[in-house]
């Protein structure tokens, strides 16, 4: 039997008077408890915002780790040819060093033939002051027996002279390449040995570059496992938020079941009373018709009370099943995707378009866990949890002119809750419907495709 909201109200009256501080207390327990699902939202959000912020940071620094490894692999590279320059050079001036201890021993070997012409000469001196000079070649030439004697006497002057002049003459020559190769050596040695001193300078200064870089990768490093620190416990603290959600959401559900197992006990109580007062008027009536008998009145009867003003009738066809379409018009945006205003969205429902005051109908059997007025964009707004073999499902209504159920009151498939309008942040009149398998959050995370049980 399809029970109005007018005829609930009439019923809620001669209900007992612990009833209204019942509701009170339990309206109270569920309001707190979804204040507390949504500091919990909030808090994770503002920690997402935070572990957001940590990545990006770590990400920079990531990039300037980048930066630096790739300066030390140039400095590097720039030193690596630096020693190879040094160890060039170095092979120069061992070679240099060896040629000029190879010269050495030239020098040396030429050190004695000087100081053997020396002696030759000093000796030949001698002989020639002791015989007063160049007359001892003329005594030598007079002194011929014969003129072949004499031409051998002259012949063996003129050696002795040429013999002099030559050894004066290597003596000079060997002189002077002696001082050449020593100065050209000693030029050599120093020469390389500025480039090898200019070469460890620049080897020098690269490896404090290094070292310099080596430091900032240091800190760095030590930057991004702090930062790695600072997101492991936001994240940890996340997990438990999640965990702290979950509780309060079937803390949730566990007390929209219990209001909504109140709402079944008390409608029964409803329709106890409402039996009571049927048999009691059907009473009436038969003792006003026996006195009227009785009495012979004609032309009056008692008249019948006015029946009670009643719910507008269900527009949209009842489907048999579980399920029915909640309203009827032209569908306007599916579940999913779509565009509005120019922007990319996902809509969590379908939108069924039709003219304000359309009326809208409960998908489902079940129970009124919410009815009123949404402030986050929904308008009037009505959400019915229904228990579907075994499975708790929630719908949603939103944007609607009128609501004609109360949070508690349980509805039956194609029952009148309310009217289609445009409230809340709407663009036309409209019922916005969701479905979601188990209870509705903010996030929206149960939300399914009505399609998949209902057949618009």
């Amino acid at each position: 039997m399809k029970k109005s909201f007018v005829s609930l109200s009439l019923a809620a009256a001669l209900v007992a008077g612990s009833i209204p501080a019942i509701n009170t207390a339990s309206a109270e327990t569920l309001n707190n408890l979804k204040e507390e699902r949504s500091s919990i939202e909030n808090q994770r959000e503002e920690i997402s915002g935070e572990i957001s912020t940590t990545n990006n940071r770590i990400e920079e620094i990531i990039k300037e780790q980048e930066k630096v490894t790739a300066q030390i692999k140039k400095l590097d590279s720039k030193i690596e040819d630096t020693e190879g320059k040094i160890n060039s050079v170095s092979g120069e001036i061992d070679d240099t060093n060896a040629q000029i201890e190879k010269l050495r021993g030239e020098i040396e070997e030429l050190k004695k033939k000087i100081e053997e012409r020396t002696a030759l000469l000093e000796e030949r001196a001698r002989a020639i002051q002791l015989t007063g000079g160049s007359v001892s070649y003329v005594d030598v030439l007079l002194g011929a027996e014969n003129f072949g004697d004499f031409i051998d006497r002259f012949s063996a002057v003129n050696t002795l002279v040429s013999a002099d002049r030559k050894i004066m003459e290597e003596q000079r020559q060997d002189k002077e390449s002696l001082e050449q190769k020593e100065e050209e050596v000693q030029q050599q040695l120093a020469e390389l040995e500025a480039q090898k001193a200019e070469l460890d300078g620049l080897k020098s200064e690269l490896d404090g570059q290094k070292a310099d870089k080596g430091s900032l990768m240091d800190e760095l490093e030590a930057k991004q496992a702090e930062l790695e620190d600072e997101k492991a416990e936001l994240v940890e603290q996340d997990e438990h938020l999640h965990e702290m959600a979950a509780d309060v959401e079937d803390k949730i559900i566990a007390e929209q079941e219990r209001l909504a197992e109140l709402a079944r006990q008390r409608e029964i109580e409803r329709q106890k009373e409402l039996e009571r007062q049927r048999q009691a008027e059907e009473e009436r009536k038969a003792a006003a018709a026996a006195a009227a008998s009785a009495s012979q009145t004609s032309g009056s009867s008692a008249s019948s009370p006015s029946p009670a003003p009643s719910a507008p009738a269900v527009s949209a066809p009842v489907s048999g099943g579980d399920w029915t379409s909640p309203s009827y018009g032209r569908m306007t945006t599916e579940f999913g995707y779509d565009v509005l205003n120019g922007k990319t969205r996902y809509h969590y429902g379908i939108d069924i378009a039709n003219s304000p005051g359309t009326p809208v109908s409960a998908a489902a059997s079940g129970y009124v866990v919410e009815a009123g007025y949404n402030d986050g964009g929904y308008g009037n707004m009505v959400l019915i949890t229904h228990n579907i073999n075994g499975q708790s499902i929630t719908t949603l209504y939103a944007h609607l002119s009128s609501i004609g159920v109360s949070q508690g009151s349980y509805v039956e498939k194609g029952q009148y809750i309310g009217g289609m309008g445009n409230t809340g942040y709407s663009f036309g009149s409209h019922l916005h419907f969701e479905v979601h398998e188990g209870g509705w959050n903010g996030s929206k995370s149960n939300a399914v495709n009505p399609r998949k049980y209902i057949s618009f």
